[in-house]
């Protein structure tokens, strides 16, 4: 059909963000570059740290960025800083002096994550954190997209609407779905950053090739290889066991994991069960059900419209035993929990998802060690490097003296 503007049946049009508004090639792009990108120097404790009540580990990350804030980027493109902090370790909270030292300058941020969910919860807490700075969220539906703001929240999708417009760009879990592996969205970012600006990524399991430039000197970085309580993360168990299809096969579920399912809710845990499909769900949780009989048992996934109510309930110790996906590996927090990984040696779990679901675990004060078991036939290389970067970050910090010591709180 021709285009309607133009008349002309070969009129192209970008289908990749179509979402956003159809971009023709008969018509204008307008597009406007920002002022120059903000600087000014900062020290190994400028901006004012001590304001924000960050641990020793969170305030030498947070020092190593402001100190790469402070210096133009050579080559006229942006600089990149990497924040390698493990789950829990409080990424958040060591954003925002680097926010403040932005804002301060007259300049604008941005941070960008990949879900919708993630920008509604992490909106109030940097209003909260930044009373008197002007604050637009931006998500599919929001009704602040043509809002000018000292400081932007946004999902990845909505950095295409912007040129050269942040002195700071701060992609959050930049190894997550979409943002990872879509060429498209590295290119969104890339054009929303001043040309004199800087980038800072957000993760605890970066891709290998960020790795590799950090291994190589050629990334700048901080990691922060601790979680705020100063306990080391759990060292997950490899558990031998057949595969889940197998077990729903037979109709029952072998008793190492019956027994290790009992002792963790004997102690008052709740249980993260994740397996590799959502077929899978419905007929585990009917196992689950039949030897548990006496707490609630639920599944939910992507597809699920109950999904936010289960997950408050699980929080709240309504649901004891949750089966899911890796639609839960990130964003969510639960005090007290263990995490079962069902056949963890399936390819859809990699190193990073691994370590990402590992770390639902002991994140809260009260319950810092946690358990995290690995359950599969065999053991695979990915398990195996998930562990050994577990172990290394507990290593790291147990010599920067970052852990309590014995005795201490």
């Amino acid at each position: 059909m021709p285009c309607a503007a133009c008349g002309l049946a070969a009129c192209a049009y970008c289908e990749a963000c179509l979402a956003l508004g159809r971009s023709r090639a008969c018509a204008l792009l307008l597009r406007s570059a920002a002022p120059a990108a903000v600087h000014g120097t900062a020290g190994a404790t400028g901006g004012g740290l001590a304001r924000w009540g960050l641990s020793a580990a969170q305030s030498e990350a947070a020092a190593a960025a402001l100190a790469f804030l402070g210096r133009p980027p050579a080559g006229g493109r942006p600089g990149r800083f990497l924040l390698w902090a493990v789950t829990g370790a409080g990424k958040t909270e060591m954003i925002f002096p680097l926010l403040q030292h932005v804002v301060e300058r007259g300049g604008r941020a941005l941070v960008a994550t990949p879900r919708r969910d993630v920008v509604l919860e992490l909106a109030p807490r940097i209003a909260k954190a930044f009373p008197h700075a002007s604050l637009a969220t931006l998500y599919g539906g929001s009704a602040e997209r043509w809002k000018d703001a000292q400081l932007t929240l946004a999902t990845t999708h909505q950095l295409m609407r912007f040129y050269q417009a942040f002195d700071l760009v701060v992609i959050d879990e930049l190894d997550a779905f979409p943002y990872h592996g879509d060429p498209m969205l590295a290119h969104a970012a890339a054009a929303s950053c001043k040309p004199g600006g800087h980038f800072v990524y957000l993760s605890a399991t970066p891709p290998a090739g960020m790795q590799r430039e950090v291994a190589w000197g050629k990334l700048e970085h901080a990691r922060v290889p601790v979680r705020f309580h100063r306990h080391p993360l759990p060292v997950p168990l490899l558990l031998k066991l057949p595969a889940v299809a197998e077990c729903i096969r037979k109709r029952d579920l072998p008793a190492s994991l019956q027994n290790q399912i009992r002792i963790s809710l004997k102690r008052g845990a709740q249980v993260f069960v994740f397996v590799t499909r959502i077929a899978q769900i419905e007929p585990f949780v009917s196992l689950l059900r039949r030897r548990f009989p006496h707490v609630r048992v639920e599944g939910t996934s992507s597809q699920d419209a109950e999904r936010g109510g289960k997950v408050v309930a699980f929080r709240e110790r309504d649901i004891r035993l949750l089966v899911t996906t890796t639609i839960l590996e990130r964003g969510v927090t639960i005090p007290r929990s263990d995490v079962f990984i069902l056949d963890a040696d399936n390819g859809l779990f990699d190193e990073a998802s691994l370590v990402q679901m590992a770390g639902r675990a002991g994140r809260s004060l009260d319950d810092p060690a946690g358990k995290v078991v690995f359950a599969s036939p065999k053991r695979t290389r990915s398990q195996v490097k998930a562990v050994a970067q577990i172990r290394k970050m507990n290593a790291i910090a147990r010599r920067k003296g970052y852990l309590n010591t014995p005795g201490s709180q």
